[in-house]
């Protein structure tokens, strides 16, 4: 009975009374009132005003729709692959003999090989370097420099709140930064080029591997790390004896996941000035050169693709 009298019937039962159904034996029971047309009408209700505020407007992708496609074919045919007739001409091939055996032919390797070098391919070879360079040094920075700080905000590491709480807010300013706003700041700070974009992509790097870590190293055994201490050793001594083997293959699994993730987003970082591959992608935009884009793109697809199968082999290693 108490029970009964401390529930409180929900709003939306108390505007729409659920129907009374009377079972066979004579007893009745409440059934509730569906609330999906209520929910359809709020998402009705919200997609139109979305609309609204946004000035979405179906007849323009109707009308321009087919851009999209025309962008997306030169994109997709990037002219690193387009064996011009010149190249033929070279190669002392017919293009009209031509077929799925000719790449047997050394003469259609030949053709490939000129329209590669007179291509945009070898405009793209520095920046994708840096491209790599940033990523690989930012990451490497960054990770080391993250350990010692996810110890100082982990909270069965750390007993100071005060600290504690300190440290995980600045945490959250540097991830809530994106990463091209602080490359435009580095930028600025330390002039354009590579240098900016390493210092970017590190901090990020530090922002997102502290993060992690510190949940990780919440969740550890502490019975080692306890007994450490009871026998005299510094939080430092036990820490490196009784939990760093149980945390490094998380860790290192952490530091191959950001390489990943920062080959792609320095890709972009020359949007703001902060060197690799970037300002070409933008400048083959701006020039709608979207064949000498789809180079890029393609030879961009390759690094990431690499980079990405490496990491997964070294974390199914460490696993």
């Amino acid at each position: 009975m108490k029970n009964q009298a401390a529930y409180k019937m929900p709003l939306f039962d108390r505007i729409f009374k659920p129907k009374t159904l009377v079972l066979a034996n004579g007893h009745t029971v409440q059934q509730p009132r569906s609330r999906m047309p209520l929910i359809a009408l709020l998402i009705l209700v919200l997609i139109y005003l979305s609309v609204k505020l946004t000035g979405f407007d179906l007849s323009i992708i109707a009308r321009r729709g087919h851009q999209f496609t025309v962008i997306l074919s030169q994109i997709f045919s990037p002219d690193v692959f387009n064996i011009t007739a010149k190249a033929f001409e070279q190669a002392v091939l017919d293009p009209a003999a031509v077929n799925f055996l000719s790449i047997f032919d050394g003469r259609w390797w030949n053709a490939l090989w000129y329209t590669m070098n007179h291509s945009f391919a070898p405009n793209v070879f520095k920046p994708l370097w840096d491209t790599l360079r940033m990523s690989i040094l930012g990451s490497f920075i960054g990770s080391t420099i993250a350990l010692p700080i996810a110890v100082a905000a982990s909270t069965n590491i750390n007993r100071n709140k005060l600290s504690v709480t300190l440290i995980r807010l600045i945490l959250n300013i540097v991830r809530t930064l994106p990463t091209l706003v602080i490359a435009k700041i580095f930028a600025l700070i330390f002039g354009l080029g590579t240098y900016a974009g390493t210092m970017a992509i590190l901090v990020f790097t530090l922002g997102v591997i502290t993060k992690m870590m510190y949940e990780s190293i919440e969740t550890i055994d502490m019975g080692a790390f306890e007994a450490m201490e009871s026998f005299g050793a510094n939080k430092f001594q036990a820490f490196w004896s009784a939990c760093m083997k149980q945390i490094l293959p998380t860790y290192l699994s952490y530091c191959l996941y950001a390489l990943e993730m920062n080959v792609r987003a320095a890709s972009i970082l020359g949007y703001v000035g902060a060197g690799g591959l970037g300002l070409l992608i933008d400048e083959r935009i701006g020039w709608r050169d979207y064949n000498g884009l789809g180079t890029v793109l393609v030879m961009l697809f390759i690094l990431v693709v690499t980079i990405e199968h490496l990491s997964q082999y070294l974390r199914k290693k460490l696993s």
